[in-house]
């Protein structure tokens, strides 16, 4: 009797096959794409003003006192992690649709993701408290930081991000962040105890923004500008960058001298990208026509490196033992 594949354990893995197929078979057009985008953007505000109420003030001031981890690792991922998602990003010219090849640079300005780097520190038995604070600090700045990033390595490439973009971002995504902050200390253990329940909100609104950019690209003919040569060359330079990411971040939480559960920490905490950020904050960055190209890089990556953590993190645990 065939198993089931570990990773589709993950109910995040079929929230995301679910919208995009949706969006291949059923598009939102229309009236209804518009519908579904003012769905989109309310769910995004939610979903900011829940992380602002769970995140806990204390994690953030612990973050920036243990500098020596954090820092490397803000370096790690916008720095290093950026330029490598720009190489990709030149590769894939030629070989892929424009937007889809600026789709990796797109990828590698992302932040991490919070919490499968934690569950999988957990399972790796690394340095859960970095973790917790690490992923966390690096989501929250990557609503500030993978905008302006990838505007900048992105030039000419990409469309300008103006004022008005500056404001949504600051609208849908910052202030609903800073009022959870402000209401935390009267919401955060109503939310922290209905934890099972809420994490659905994180799933269904990711779910919604993936659904409402890939109906985007299907209506500009993403599925027609696919051949069998185009769909080997996505999927082998995703492996690459995944593969180059994790050893990566392993060799250089090594050159850091760091030990073996913190160099777990900061490997999960380094090499995993975030969709939980990448698709609502591509909902705003870009017009829906444009961000499913943008992301499908990224989707791929998210359902990669799911596939491959838990053996890594296994193999981590045993070592470690």
């Amino acid at each position: 009797m065939l198993r089931k594949p570990a990773f589709l354990n993950d109910p995040m893995i079929l929230v995301l096959l679910a919208a995009t197929l949706l969006a291949l078979v059923l598009p939102a057009k229309g009236e209804g794409a518009d519908i579904a985008r003012s769905i989109s953007s309310a769910g995004i505000f939610l979903l900011f003003l829940v992380n602002g109420m769970r995140i806990a003030r204390g994690e953030i001031a612990r973050a920036f006192v243990n500098w020596r981890f954090f820092l490397p690792l803000f370096l790690w991922v916008f720095g290093a992690m950026a330029l490598l998602g720009l190489g990709a990003s030149h590769l894939a010219q030629g070989f892929l649709p424009p937007l889809v090849a600026l789709g990796f640079l797109y990828l590698g300005t992302l932040p991490s993701t919070i919490q499968s780097a934690i569950s999988y520190t957990t399972l790796a038995n690394g340095n859960i408290a970095l973790s917790v604070v690490g992923a966390a600090l690096i989501n929250i700045a990557g609503v500030f930081v993978t905008a302006p990033l990838f505007a900048l390595l992105a030039g000419s490439e990409a469309a300008e991000i103006g004022n008005d973009v500056i404001v949504r971002i600051g609208m849908i995504l910052v202030l609903p962040f800073l009022i959870g902050q402000a209401v935390q200390g009267w919401t955060r253990d109503w939310v922290i105890a209905r934890k099972a329940r809420i994490v659905w909100l994180d799933r269904i609104v990711i779910g919604i923004a993936v659904f409402v950019a890939f109906s985007g690209a299907v209506e500009q003919g993403l599925l027609t500008m696919f051949d069998p040569l185009s769909g080997v060359v996505l999927l082998g330079l995703v492996c690459a960058f995944l593969l180059l990411a994790n050893l990566g971040a392993w060799w250089a939480s090594a050159l850091l001298g760091y030990t073996h559960t913190d160099r777990t920490a900061f490997l999960f905490a380094g090499a995993q990208k975030s969709v939980a950020i990448g698709a609502p904050l591509a909902a705003i960055l870009f017009a829906p026509e444009v961000a499913g190209f943008v992301i499908a890089p990224l989707i791929l990556y998210h359902f990669l490196q799911l596939v491959i953590a838990a053996p890594i993190a296994s193999r981590l645990a045993h070592s470690a033992d």
